[in-house]
């Protein structure tokens, strides 16, 4: 029984097998695998009579003959038998050297090396029945308010931008961050795990180990305004490195659009990987990084690898490209000045696009100094009470006297005393004109808004307690009443959940 179904596992991989008696014994010492992906096409190709027809009706100059292999433009003509098509899908889409990319940057890539008829449209669908990525990928909308693109850099890593990522598991190095490095102009990004809690310094020599050593010294950074890079060790050191640090305004996260998107693609490879190889996340980084930059990127043209050293780096896809094969009517790269000035081109290119798409959607508001304005706030997630409270949170707050105009989307309010802690620049997205009979007033002294725009409810005291029966136990409940943003309201929560997050209401 088992010999049968070794023999038939065997065949599966296309390795022939010779069955003896049932009176022999055979032992396999040495087992030599070799890959005949080319032999399995050349093979192929003689019996697909469709690819056979399109080269001898095709243009003289488009299909040529290599060892047995046909060519188009260069690249490798791959028959419809044998599922060598689905093979080769599947090495760009699941393996960790692609890490499930869309079907544009997949088509990008394979195009390069491999031609079919409707090689786009097998793509898509392929890449639209992967259950992984139904799963994982999230939906990507623009959000509301004016665009206003960054300048675009002169030169490769002179102009970067950075954020992090928090709330990931622990690994077993301890690390449960990921910061993320990019650079604007070739989009080349660097993820490099640390801990939540790192001190600047750490940061600081984690920042010359993986950028300065490798890139040299940027002009520019721009980040959200994180405690770590507000610090005033963390000026001091860029100051010593003449480095100018540039802070996103007005709680605006498409400030920094760039990194936040590139965030969004790394967590969706990073649960790919997860659900795909398993283990543990922090040992698939390195890979995701290298997938992330060899792929190619809509913004500029090609791969941030291409961009940054003229051409992709080389991955298992990328077999046909040894040896002597020629790749008919593929140019060289240009020299790297060149290179630069064509991205640099169509990074305007594509800020223009945007910046046409974006504003179109939107008003043009503008405020003067005297103006009074609400401030758009929103509710602190993640917690049960506070989604049955986020009909009744109030959704501005103010009004605040408007002081000046900063930049073309941007202003400086008069906050009260309360609220003196936060940065007083606001992007005009969070703003609203106040009418004289506002829907809803809010005592401002009384409520606590914290980094985000971010408000949180709390409790007064417990009213009452009780029991809920459960399937196979017996849980505790408590009343509470709680303070929001100056309206009392009710709520049942869980006795052990309260107590642990509010233990001064229990004593």
């Amino acid at each position: 029984m088992h010999d049968e179904r070794l023999i038939q596992e065997l065949e599966a991989l296309e390795i022939s097998c010779v069955k003896r008696d049932s009176s022999t014994v055979a032992c396999v010492n040495r087992l030599e695998v070799q890959y005949d992906l080319a032999d399995r096409i050349r093979r192929a190709t003689e019996l697909d009579e469709s690819l056979q027809r399109y080269a001898k009706e095709g243009s003289g100059d488009q299909f040529s003959w290599d060892d047995g292999l046909l060519r188009k433009d260069g690249r490798l003509c791959v028959p419809s038998a044998g599922k060598l098509r689905e093979g080769l899908l599947y090495e760009a889409h699941f393996t960790k050297y692609s890490i499930h990319p869309g079907s544009t940057k997949m088509y990008k890539d394979m195009k390069k090396l491999f031609w079919w008829p409707g090689l786009k449209k097998d793509i898509a669908a392929y890449v639209a029945k992967c259950f992984t990525c139904a799963l994982v990928k999230a939906e990507y909308q623009r959000p509301s308010g004016f665009l206003k693109s960054l300048s675009v850099p002169q030169w490769k890593f002179e102009d970067i931008s950075m954020d992090f990522v928090h709330g990931l598991p622990r690994s077993q190095r301890g690390h449960d961050s990921i910061w993320v490095i990019v650079d604007r102009l070739t989009k080349v990004a660097h993820f490099i795990p640390n801990k939540r809690d790192d001190s600047v310094e750490t940061l600081a020599k984690l920042y010359v180990e993986q950028i300065v050593r490798l890139h040299g010294v940027p002009r520019s950074i721009v980040s959200d305004r994180d405690g770590r890079f507000t610090s005033k060790d963390w000026r001091l050191v860029h100051q010593m490195l003449g480095t100018n640090l540039a802070f996103s305004t007005a709680f605006h996260p498409q400030t920094d659009g760039q990194t936040e998107r590139t965030n969004r693609t790394m967590e969706d490879m990073l649960r790919m990987c997860a659900l795909d190889f398993g283990k543990n996340w922090e040992e698939h980084l390195v890979m995701v990084e290298f997938a992330y930059n060899n792929s190619h990127q809509a913004s500029i043209g090609m791969a941030p690898f291409e961009a940054l050293y003229g051409r992709k780096c080389r991955t298992p896809l990328a077999w046909a490209e040894t040896g002597e094969t020629k790749l008919l009517g593929k140019k060289e790269v240009e020299d790297a000045t060149s290179t630069i000035r064509s991205i640099r081109e169509r990074l305007l290119i594509a800020q223009d696009r945007q910046a046409k798409y974006y504003n179109a959607k939107h008003r043009n508001v503008e405020f003067a100094a005297g103006d009074w304005v609400y401030l758009k706030i929103k509710p602190f997630k993640g917690v049960s009470r506070i989604r049955r409270l986020k009909k009744l949170t109030p959704r501005y707050l103010g009004p605040f006297e408007v002081v000046e105009r900063v930049g073309e989307a941007a202003y400086r309010l008069a906050l009260s005393s309360e609220l003196s802690g936060l940065h007083g620049v606001f992007h005009i997205s969070v703003l609203r004109k106040a009418v004289k009979d506002p829907a809803q007033v809010i005592d401002n002294d009384r409520v606590s808004v914290e980094y985000g725009l971010t408000t949180k409810v709390k409790p007064i005291r417990i009213e009452d307690r009780a029991e809920k029966q459960l399937r196979n136990k017996v849980i505790g409940m408590v009343k509470v009443r709680w303070d929001n943003c100056g309206r009392e309201e009710l709520t049942w929560e869980g006795e052990q959940t309260m107590q642990a997050e509010f233990p001064e209401l229990f004593s």
